[in-house]
């Protein structure tokens, strides 16, 4: 019968006690002073004694250095600074609003309302117009409209990239402005 041990967290940054294979270590004991270089055996032993684990926590250096620390505890923290970054982030989303070039004036404002919502929510908001048929011939009409939007939420947002012809779409970017 074959048995296998299936490790069910490998962590890759950190060699732990025996997984260190340097003859001497450059050894920082668990108050955070430096003991010096040691034979690798004693700094196992060391560590041993005071029932902490032994961590290669700069494995490039040479000689290495190592540590002695209770190294769940700081797995533990790890894992906690990691997921308050995590919370504190803010993720930024792009929005789209299509309006199109022969647009009334009522449907400019419904959707300069979805405009200032995204925007004041934190989102980036991408402006298209799609031009229809022979509408394409007017593209001073779709940059118009995409203009007055721009002129109109100017204390909300900057505008990331100017209105711009692509195929038959006519796209502005609007960045919301750094609240401070």
């Amino acid at each position: 019968m074959f048995w296998r041990w299936q490790v069910i967290s490998k962590d890759q940054q950190h060699q732990i006690n025996e997984s260190i294979r340097a003859r001497e270590v450059r050894l920082i004991d668990a108050n955070g002073d430096q003991a010096g270089i040691v034979a690798l055996r004693d700094a196992l032993q060391m560590a041993q004694e005071q029932n902490l684990d032994l961590v290669n926590i700069a494995p490039q250096a040479k000689p290495p250095v190592c540590r002695i620390m209770n190294y769940g505890k700081f797995r533990y923290e790890q894992s906690k600074k990691d997921k308050e970054t995590r919370k504190n982030q803010k993720i930024v989303q792009l929005k789209e609003v299509r309006l199109s070039a022969s647009i009334e004036e009522n449907d400019v404002q419904t959707k300069l309302k979805h405009v200032i919502k995204f925007l004041e929510h934190g989102d980036k908001v991408k402006l298209s117009i799609r031009f229809r048929g022979r509408q394409i011939t007017h593209q001073e009409l779709g940059r118009k409209v995409l203009d007055r939007v721009a002129q109109e939420v100017k204390e909300l947002a900057d505008v990331e990239r100017p209105a711009k012809l692509e195929g038959r779409q006519m796209i502005m970017i609007l960045n919301p402005k750094q609240q401070s």
